[in-house]
């Protein structure tokens, strides 16, 4: 065998060797997770709107039958024009009985007034008001890991720990969705 074969054989057995090593080692170094360095769950307040009913006691004025008073403002008129005339005498009757006819029939529309508006009901009727019932839902989880001496920034839809696995360099998102974006 020739003697610059052999060096070349062993130099070459050496060179695939050194590269074989590096790349098994490199392949062994890489590593098999990514540190998780802060994982903050983010949620959303949802709000249900719902009636809320009750029944509330409430007073009402009743219709008024004679809604101009003309029964009060007459039997004022009548009486107080009676009276009236009872006051003086001669000529003067006719006026003071004219003077208390309007005076009662004012006096007489006021009480029929006043009556009226006490003439009242109760009656029970129901109120509702729109109410809302809230709650927090998961939107995910908002994660900052290290990888390979950078931070990384991503989003899962579940806690992934403490670690991340990694496979090829690359970080495995085994379940949820997931967006990665990268910061110095």
């Amino acid at each position: 065998m020739n003697k610059s074969l052999a060096v070349g054989l062993v130099i070459g057995a050496i060179a695939a060797g050194t590269v074989g090593a590096v790349a098994g080692y490199r392949i062994l170094a890489a590593p098999s997770s990514a540190q998780v360095v802060s994982a903050k769950e983010l949620t959303k307040t949802v709000k249900t709107p719902r009636q809320e009913c009750h029944d509330e006691q409430v007073t009402h004025t009743k219709a008024p039958k004679d809604k101009d008073r003309l029964v009060g403002t007459g039997v004022g008129a009548v009486v107080g024009g009676l009276l009236g005339s009872r006051i003086g005498g001669g000529n003067t009757r006719i006026f003071t009985g004219l003077a208390g006819a309007a005076a009662g029939g004012y006096a007489g529309n006021k009480i029929e007034q006043k009556v009226q508006k006490g003439d009242t009901y109760t009656a029970a009727e129901q109120r509702c008001v729109t109410v809302y019932d809230s709650h927090e839902e998961s939107k995910g989880y908002d994660v900052v890991y290290m990888l390979d001496g950078k931070r990384h920034h991503i989003h899962l839809d579940h806690d992934p720990g403490k670690e991340i696995p990694v496979r090829d360099g690359q970080i495995v998102i085994d379940t949820g969705t997931g967006k990665d974006s990268s910061s110095s």
